[in-house]
């Protein structure tokens, strides 16, 4: 089989219908648009949303204001009563707090947030603190320690110091 004598199978493709070249045609003076009219014109028809002189519906809608920020990260939260069940002296991190069931939502950084009380001694690894969980942690003999948020791919989030460093009122003169 050479390239010249390839042809789609047979059936599968119709001759175009050319409109307005003769009576034998069939499709001849206004080619198959009727009288006259605003859809036999050149570049007739209404728009898609045309209703009729109808007042439409995009324009009965509410107009959307505001903007949805790409850059948003979302949180898991885990707040500190829920870390009272745990027992004294473990080491907690994300993982710990999914098969615990304390986190929800598939993925994304964990931030403890400071609700409850806590008088459990725990070592406690996650993405963010609040301050207020932060302090209850330490006030209960425990500690907070950042994860890097570069090792959660798929985050823009920036570690407290980045954060810092990055904001200009922050920086020495």
């Amino acid at each position: 089989m050479r390239i010249d004598e390839l042809k789609p199978p047979a059936g599968s493709t119709r001759k175009r219908i050319r409109i307005g070249r003769g009576h034998g045609s069939g499709k001849v003076k206004t080619g198959g648009k009727g009288t006259k009219g605003q859809n036999a014109r050149t570049g007739g028809g209404v728009p898609p949303y045309f209703e009729g002189g109808q007042l439409p519906l995009i324009r009965k809608l509410p107009y959307r204001r505001g903007f949805r920020n790409p850059f948003r990260v979302e949180f898991r939260e885990v707040n500190v009563r829920d870390l009272a069940d745990f027992p004294a002296g473990s080491a907690i991190g994300p993982e710990e707090l999914e098969t615990a069931g304390v986190l929800r939502g598939k993925a994304g950084p964990v931030k403890v947030l400071g609700q409850g009380e806590l008088a459990v001694r725990l070592t406690v690894r996650a993405h963010k603190f609040s301050t207020g969980a932060r302090a209850k942690i330490e006030a209960a003999g425990g500690s907070a320690e950042i994860i890097d948020v570069s090792a959660f791919a798929g985050s823009r989030v920036q570690a407290p110091d980045e954060e810092r460093d990055n904001d200009p009122r922050q920086r020495p003169e």
